[in-house]
C-alpha cells in the first residue's frame, strides 16, 4: 500500500526534505493591511519579522481553503497513492485542522486527518518520521502506530522575547489573562497535547537560555532535533552548535513560519526534540 502525506505551513518541514519525502505542503494565510500573503512565499520571514513590531493593526492569520487540502489529495490519490494521511495543528490552536477534516470527507475512508499536537517541527517531524517510514515500506498500522508514538514523545519549549504577542492573539487561555508587568519578562512555554503550558519567565533573555538548555538537556537521548527561532538566527546557530551532538541523524535549525510568528513575536528561540523512548 502506498500512503501519501499532507501537512501545512506551520509544521515547518524545510521544501528540500518535503521534496524528498514526497510530503504534500498546504500553505496558511497571513493577513496585513488587509492583504493576503500565502504563508513563506509572497512574504519572506525575515522581511515578516522586521516589520512585525511596526504592523498596526496587528496581522492576523488565515487557514487554507477546504478547496486548497482537497487538489492535494486528489493529486495524491491521482499519483497512486491508496491512502493519504494529512496531519496538522491542534484544533486548539487553529482552524487548519477542521478546514483539513471537511476536506476529507469528499474521499471517504481513503484520507485520515490526524490532529498532532504540535506545532513548527513539533508537527513536522512527526510527518518526516511516517513519511520515512513508509518509504521503507512500513503499512498502514504501522505508520499510525509510529505517529501515535513520536506523538507521545515529541516535545517543543520556547523563549519568548515578550508575552505581547500571544497575550493579543488570544489563542491561548493563560495569556490572556491580565498579566500586567509579565509582559516585560521573557516567557518559558510548553506546548504538548495540544496545551500551551506557561513554565515561568525569566528576568533576563540569558537566565532564559540557561533554563531553555536546561529543559533540553532534561529529555535525554534524542532521535530527532531542531533549533527554532523567529529572526534571532545568530543566537539560534550558537544554540545548534552546542546542542548538535546530543542527536545522530543532522538538526535543523529554522526561523519559524510567519503563520506562527504572528502569534510569537520575533526574537524567539525554541527547541523541539524527539526523544528516544520518552513519553
Amino acid at each position: 500500500m502506498k500512503i501519501g502525506f499532507v501537512t501545512d505551513s506551520t509544521a515547518d518541514i524545510p521544501t528540500a526534505l518535503a521534496g524528498q519525502h514526497g510530503i504534500e505542503i498546504v500553505p496558511a494565510l497571513v493577513n496585513i493591511s488587509g492583504h493576503s500573503y500565502t504563508d513563506g512565499i509572497e512574504i519572506s520571514r525575515e522581511e515578516f519579522y522586521i516589520r512585525l513590531p511596526d504592523l498596526n493593526p496587528p496581522p492576523t492569520t488565515s487557514s487554507p481553503s477546504v478547496g486548497s487540502f482537497q487538489d492535494r489529495y486528489e493529486k495524491l490519490l491521482r499519483a497512486g497513492a491508496d491512502f493519504v494521511i494529512s496531519l496538522h495543528p491542534p484544533n486548539e490552536l487553529s482552524g487548519i485542522f477542521n478546514a483539513a477534516r471537511l476536506a476529507a470527507e469528499a474521499f471517504g475512508q481513503r484520507v485520515r486527518v490526524l490532529d498532532s499536537g504540535q506545532i513548527s517541527l513539533g508537527l513536522g517531524f512527526q510527518v518526516i518520521l511516517a513519511a520515512e517510514a513508509a518509504a521503507h515500506g512500513a503499512i498502514l498500522d504501522e505508520v499510525t502506530a509510529l505517529l501515535d508514538s513520536v506523538h507521545q514523545r515529541v516535545r517543543l519549549v520556547a523563549l519568548l522575547d515578550t508575552m505581547e504577542y500571544i497575550h493579543r492573539s488570544g489563542r491561548v487561555s493563560w495569556a490572556v489573562a491580565k498579566i500586567g508587568g509579565i509582559l516585560r519578562l521573557h516567557p518559558l512555554i510548553e506546548l504538548r497535547y495540544g496545551i500551551v503550558q506557561r513554565l515561568g519567565q525569566a528576568r533576563t533573555r540569558l537566565q532564559g537560555i540557561e533554563r531553555l538548555v536546561e529543559g533540553l538537556n532534561s529529555w535525554g537521548p534524542l532521535e530527532r532535533l531542531a533549533v527554532l527561532h523567529t529572526n534571532a538566527e545568530s543566537t539560534a546557530r550558537q544554540l545548534f552548535d552546542e546542542m548538535k551532538s546530543k542527536v545522530t541523524d543532522q538538526p535543523l535549525l529554522v526561523n519559524v513560519t510567519t503563520a506562527i510568528g504572528t502569534h510569537v513575536g520575533p526574537n524567539g528561540l525554541g527547541f523541539v526534540g524527539v526523544p528516544i523512548g520518552f513519553s
